[in-house]
């Protein structure tokens, strides 16, 4: 399966299209939530390049870090060879990572532009959510991201060069892009649902708990199928990371819900 095309010298990775694909749903998304809730949208592009600078170095060093098993070498690899963390063709990125930088960049900029950091946070998650559903499909590009062997219908072919150490005689197998695809296609009409028919109920950061708790424990259950987690220690990173973010978000769901809402939870932009 081809994996890009060049213009000229240049080669245009499919990838790479894919998620730009993603971002820009997810631009679109955020842009009418915020029109929506009558705020001004040119904060989406004023953050956006914030968000996509520390989401990219972000998913990258969450690879670095938590290289998956059939990488052969261990984070320690990259700390010897530091300019292979730029090749990002060598193993790519990491959505947890992704999140967390771009929670970071978040909180940063709206710290510094005085807004609150919840409310743009339920504002941007499900469009979040689709970002990830489509970029997911990048992974069926670069035939990765599989389950164990199947003959299922939906079952899909891994080229020989593809297949895992140990799966060469096997030529179909799970889906597991396609599985967590859907998982953030649900995610995301969930959110979108929560924040239309309980608006007036909600208060600043239950839709972004909420995404921290759907998004977790989806992949948790996925990293059971995974043939090529990353392991740190023998213990499966991503999964082990999943359980304590999904509990985190369960306990601020909780606290969010109880406590009393205070002045500073109130949005402090001017509405467009």
């Amino acid at each position: 399966m081809p994996d890009g095309f060049f213009i000229g010298p240049l080669k245009i990775y499919f990838y790479g299209i894919i998620i730009m694909l993603g971002v820009l749903a997810a631009v679109a998304i955020v842009v009418r939530e915020t029109k929506r809730l009558g705020l001004d949208s040119e904060i989406v592009w004023d953050m956006l390049p914030w968000l996509l600078i520390m989401g990219i170095i972000g998913a990258r060093l969450w690879h670095v870090i938590t290289p998956s098993k059939s990488m052969g070498f261990g984070p320690e690899y990259y700390f010897s060879h530091p300019l292979e963390i730029l090749d990002t063709r060598n193993g790519g990125l990491g959505i947890p990572g992704a999140v967390i930088g771009g929670v970071i960049a978040m909180i940063i900029y709206t710290r510094r532009k005085k807004l609150s950091f919840l409310t743009w946070a339920d504002i941007s998650v499900p469009g979040l959510a689709l970002a990830q559903a489509i970029g997911r499909w990048g992974n069926f590009i670069n035939q990765e991201l599989y389950g164990p062997p199947s003959t299922l219908p939906w079952a899909i072919f891994i080229d020989k060069a593809r297949r895992l150490p140990g799966y060469e005689d096997f030529s179909t197998f799970h889906p597991m892009f396609l599985y967590e695809s859907l998982w953030s296609i649900f995610n995301f009409f969930l959110l979108l649902f929560l924040g239309r028919a309980y608006e007036s109920k909600l208060k600043p950061g239950d839709i972004f708990w909420v995404y921290l708790i759907v998004y977790p424990v989806g992949r948790f259950f996925l990293e059971f199928i995974r043939l090529d987690p990353s392991l740190v220690g023998g213990i499966n990173a991503n999964q082990i990371t999943m359980a304590v973010v999904a509990v985190f978000g369960i306990v601020m769901l909780i606290n969010n819900r109880v406590r009393k809402t205070k002045p500073a939870d109130e949005e402090q932009i001017i509405p467009s």
